[in-house]
């Protein structure tokens, strides 16, 4: 695959990356692509491995290595290389649904893999797959295709986050009629709400729904499943029920001064900055504010770029853990995922504006304190031991008037399991058949984080397409699955 001495010849180059100070200005997406002829070069990298770790979604040592969706990485490489974009396209299609999704924020479990990178630098399988997505974009490639002939079934998915909308697209394809219900005023789910702008632009998003919805798939907006519309109605109504809620049950902080004002939680932050940019409405704004981040992930990350952007006075990220080491060490070697110190987007921003990193490890809120009238004006931090307990002694006073919670979640919201009936797990997620996707109840099957836990959207995608053929099984009796080719190659 590729060419031969590819990765001899040529030096890795990601897409080009604007500077912090410039791009901090606006909320747009910053990392321009490649040429084609660029783009050539890096397919031209892909070295032909005998085994290609890179799509194996093999888990080493606790930790996955390659592609989930066992993205056929060579083959779309080779013809990366060879200029077919048709059929680059194609292949990278039979696995993975939405690849300008993961081209933008999956995290490369398939480059962490990547032979290339035991003894250099990786292939940039990520920048490489957005590449072929985008350019069939342009070229008119991804036009709607709906399926010839209905099955007569139907379908209702709860949830439009990436595990419903793979498992949406899927079933439609297979010809069934779905109709996929979102309780916010747009659908898009996480993708939509939950990642800023400027890692995702909304675009993005509602230039896929667009499609979805030419090829037959209706999307009732508003509707909260378990509330204003319960098991009973849908399954009335519908053959089949897909819950794909995710995990929006957010961990919590328990410290004195907690309750009040000016503390929010991440996802509803973000949610409402990204409100605030398609509508122009309210959102909790860090303009001016000193800012306190607790946690360390992903999402106290795009907390970071998203308070820059607002303008705050200041912004530190609290991490509970040690600081991973710069490099690999002997005991995570080469194709496990690299448990390294990684330096992201909000963070350089933040060391551009401020001169040092965010962050602040082996920390924790133990106290926040406030003024008469109840606003948060500052917070103590601790340092934390070995056992992650707090050092006596260690206590600082941090400004802080804008506490942002990022520690994750615990699972779904409890009143979509309580509705349906379903049983739970001892961590919080909905309980389903060993290996598979249908529930306690007949008929109600669940995907995505709402089963598997908060994860990454590579994984909710995979979750969403074999949530389908599981329940095309449970509607048609049978495992034969057909559908028309999704593009027409060249």
């Amino acid at each position: 695959m590729g060419k031969p001495t590819g990765f001899l010849e040529y030096a890795r180059q990601g897409n080009h990356c604007q500077p912090p100070l410039e791009r901090v200005a606006y909320w747009n997406e910053f990392h321009p692509r490649l040429g084609r002829e660029e783009r050539q070069r890096q397919g031209a990298r892909c070295m032909a491995c005998g085994v290609p770790f890179c799509q194996s979604g093999a888990v080493l040592n606790g930790m996955v290595s390659g592609c989930p969706l066992h993205n056929l990485v060579p083959e779309w490489n080779d013809l990366v290389y060879r200029r077919k974009l048709g059929r680059a396209l194609e292949r990278l299609l039979k696995t993975n649904d939405f690849p300008e999704f993961t081209g933008r924020v999956c995290p490369a479990l398939c480059e962490a893999a990547c032979t290339c990178g035991l003894n250099g630098q990786p292939v940039t399988v990520k920048d490489n797959e957005l590449g072929i997505i985008e350019e069939a974009w342009e070229q008119g490639l991804m036009s709607p295709r709906p399926p010839e002939t209905r099955t007569g079934r139907t379908v209702a998915v709860v949830g439009s986050g990436p595990a419903g909308l793979s498992c949406a697209q899927r079933l439609n394809r297979r010809g069934h009629s779905v109709t996929v219900f979102e309780r916010a005023d747009r659908p898009g789910g996480l993708l939509m709400y939950g990642i800023p702008n400027m890692k995702l632009e909304k675009s993005v998003v509602q230039r896929r729904l667009d499609l979805m919805a030419a090829e037959g798939i209706a999307f009732r907006t508003g509707v909260d499943a378990g509330r204003d519309v319960g098991q009973e109605e849908l399954r009335e109504q519908f053959d089949a029920v897909v819950l794909c809620c995710g995990a929006a049950q957010p961990r919590d902080l328990d410290v004195p001064g907690r309750a009040g004002v000016d503390v929010w939680f991440a996802v509803d932050f973000l949610t409402g900055a990204t409100r605030a940019l398609l509508d122009g409405t309210y959102c909790p704004s860090a303009q001016g504010k000193d800012v306190v981040i607790v946690g360390g992930g992903d999402t106290g990350n795009d907390c970071v770029g998203t308070c820059i952007r607002q303008g705050c006075k200041s912004v530190t990220q609290l991490e509970i853990m040690r600081k991973a080491p710069g490099a690999r060490t002997a005991k995570n070697p080469w194709p496990e995922w690299p448990r390294v110190c990684k330096t992201d987007y909000g963070q350089e921003e933040a060391i551009a504006i401020f001169g040092h990193d965010p962050r602040i490890y082996e920390t924790t809120v133990s106290h926040l304190l406030r003024d008469a009238e109840g606003h948060l004006t500052g917070v103590e931090t601790v340092l934390l031991g070995p056992d992650r307990k707090p050092l006596t002694g260690t206590e600082k006073l941090l400004p802080c008037q804008l506490l942002l919670i990022a520690v994750g979640f615990l699972g779904p919201q409890d009143y979509v399991p309580e509705a349906f009936g379903l049983t739970r797990t001892p961590c919080s997620t909905v309980q389903t058949a060993e290996g598979g996707y249908s529930t306690n109840i007949p008929g109600v099957f669940t995907a995505g984080d709402m089963r598997r836990g908060q994860s990454l959207v590579v994984w909710a995608i995979r979750e969403g397409r074999e949530a389908a053929w599981e329940v095309d099984r449970y509607l048609m009796g049978h495992g034969e699955w057909t559908e028309l080719p999704l593009i027409q190659t060249d």
